[in-house]
């Protein structure tokens, strides 16, 4: 975490800090959800299993539309990281016709 400067006297300011805070601990909390189940789906995609690379990436994709929604991450990100696992996803199916 970020060193903590000198004591604020401004009450307004302290409340700022706090608010701050507690904002920073929720959206990191958030931001590690999306990585961990991104890593689900990947491993599930090189492992090569269908099913359940299919409802990693539903978790996935409900867990990064949340964070878009509370406005950790932009709208656009969360595009990009749903169309890249649903791509990756895809490709088990077309391995698996051919």
């Amino acid at each position: 975490m970020a060193a903590k400067s000198a004591p604020k006297k401004n009450l307004s300011a302290i409340k700022r800090d706090r608010q701050s805070d507690k904002r920073n601990e929720r959206n990191r909390i958030e931001r590690t959800k999306i990585r961990g189940v991104v890593k689900t789906v990947d491993a599930s995609v090189k492992a090569g299993d269908k099913v359940t690379a299919a409802g990693a990436l539903q978790k996935a994709i409900k867990t990064i539309c949340s964070a878009k929604s509370k406005g950790i991450i932009h709208k656009n990100n969360a595009s990009r990281k749903i169309s890249r696992l649903t791509k990756r996803v895809n490709t088990l199916s077309k391995t698996a016709e051919a």
